[in-house]
């Protein structure tokens, strides 16, 4: 019996579940267009078989250990490794069946369509996952992996990924992406630009990391003009290596479009290390505005990841660092925040801004409004807690009668999780075909405009807001 149900996700009145079916089925087999996540482009470049399951499925997917760690499984138990080097667990079989034990907790989460959908349809496992059956899956996945058909290179082909962008730090020499470059691989990976250790004054290291960015170009980044010259300099060097796209992952929204002579006594400021949290969230936004015009002159998308508040716990940060599991959604303000930003670039057709909440009430009262008239406003798709079935759900009803569909940006699955990737785009299609058949049976939209939709949704306005 298959672990995946082949109507999953469709209404369960006939009529409108034969039309999500027969819409999905015109998009199933579409190339996956990946244009931010954070898999890493090691693996493509030297395509070394992943190591084993554990890595492959646990430690890497904070999905998967947060939801562990809240039912009190230490992050040590699950080998997430500490800052510190100190002592975790080595043992890729005991992370296994410590995770198996515990796979009930996922129960109606997207995490486990994910997961099913990847030991399915992936690896060819057709029972369920359990403590039984935890070796037995273990050395089915281990073996396959031993395979040349499931190394990093095989696999990307497998899924139909026709491009995947990573997401690298400004200081990152992107070696890898040079080397997949100079291989004879066909597969197309990106890089993305992510400045934020060089643009947020409350990273750790930011004097530093400035100072570094500075030692890269060879420009003064102690002085305004030097540090927007050195900012430059990377894009180009970024985009020498693929990138379309920058992305800045702020805890506020927050725009500023100061003079440059205020914005040069405030970048000195947090230079001096003598801010306040106030004038640390100004700096953010003041480089927002900054970033949008280096955008206007290089085509680069930029995509603003607002609201989260990140790594929430700081005894987490402490031992295991960032990203692990502890991001936060919080009230977020849109309209006020952005309108500096809007006022200096808004209008520019040519300009492509993604945003991304994960404060869902602000979609009808503020984001829809906001990218239903500003000509640059693009919308992300749900993002982090709310990329499932009623995410996605609840992103079309609350934005598509304001925004349209053309205002938003297709979808993009932004994990660290390799095999899920075909996972989450099969859950944007069935979820976004459910809405179209929906839109159908209650009059609102043309029967063969729901098929070009689903085209567009799946494919085409990803491409487009990305310049891929």
């Amino acid at each position: 019996m298959p672990l995946t149900d082949p109507d999953r996700l469709f209404p369960v009145e006939p009529r409108t579940r034969g039309l999500s079916r027969a819409l999905y089925e015109s998009v199933a087999g579409r190339p996956i267009i990946s244009p931010h996540g954070h898999c890493d482009p090691r693996w493509f470049a030297e395509d070394a078989r992943f190591p084993n399951p554990a890595e492959l499925f646990v430690i890497p997917d904070h999905y998967v250990f947060r939801m562990l760690v809240s039912q009190g499984v230490p992050m040590t138990d699950l080998g997430v490794p500490r800052v510190d080097g100190g002592e975790t667990e080595r043992d890729p079989r005991r992370i296994w069946r410590l995770f198996a034990e515990n796979v009930h907790l996922f129960r109606g989460t997207p995490s486990a369509m994910w997961l099913d959908h990847s030991f399915e349809h992936v690896f060819g496992l057709d029972e369920p996952l359990s403590a039984q059956t935890a070796d037995m899956y273990y050395d089915h996945i281990d073996a396959k992996l031993a395979e040349p058909g499931f190394r990093p290179r095989a696999l990307f082909d497998r899924f139909g990924i026709e491009v995947l962008a990573t997401t690298e730090s400004a200081l990152d020499d992107l070696r890898w992406h040079r080397m997949i470059a100079e291989s004879d691989w066909s597969g197309r990976v990106v890089t993305t630009y992510r400045p934020d250790a060089v643009v947020d004054p409350e990273f750790e290291g930011f004097a530093a990391n400035v100072d570094a960015l500075g030692e890269l170009t060879g420009e003064d980044t102690r002085t305004w003009h030097g540090y927007l010259a050195a900012h430059r300099a990377r894009r180009a060097f970024f985009r020498d290596h693929g990138a379309t796209a920058t992305d800045h992952g702020h805890p506020t929204a927050r725009t500023e479009d100061l003079s440059q002579a205020d914005a040069a006594a405030l970048f000195a400021k947090v230079m001096s290390g003598a801010f306040t949290p106030d004038e640390a969230d100004a700096f953010r936004g003041q480089m927002l505005t900054e970033m949008a015009r280096m955008s206007l002159d290089d085509g680069m998308t930029l995509q603003i990841h607002a609201g989260s508040r990140r790594n929430h716990s700081a005894q987490v940060m402490a031992r295991h660092g960032r990203d692990k599991g502890f991001d936060i959604p919080g009230r977020t303000d849109y309209v006020d925040a952005l309108r500096p930003l809007l006022g200096a670039v808004g209008m520019e057709p040519g300009l492509r801004i993604i945003l991304f909440t994960l404060d869902e009430t602000v979609y009808s009262r503020e984001l829809a409004p906001l990218a239903g008239a500003y000509p640059a406003l693009r919308l992300g798709p749900p993002w982090w807690f709310f990329d499932s079935f009623e995410g996605i759900t609840r992103f079309r009803e609350a934005t598509t009668e304001t925004c349209g569909f053309y205002n938003t940006a297709g979808f993009n699955d932004d994990t660290r999780a390799f095999c899920s990737i075909p996972a989450r785009h099969d859950v944007a299609r069935r979820s976004d075909c459910a809405y179209l058949a929906t839109l159908v049976a209650t009059g609102r939209l043309r029967e063969e405009a729901a098929f070009e939709v689903a085209q567009d949704l799946t494919y085409r306005l990803a491409k487009e807001a990305y310049g891929l």
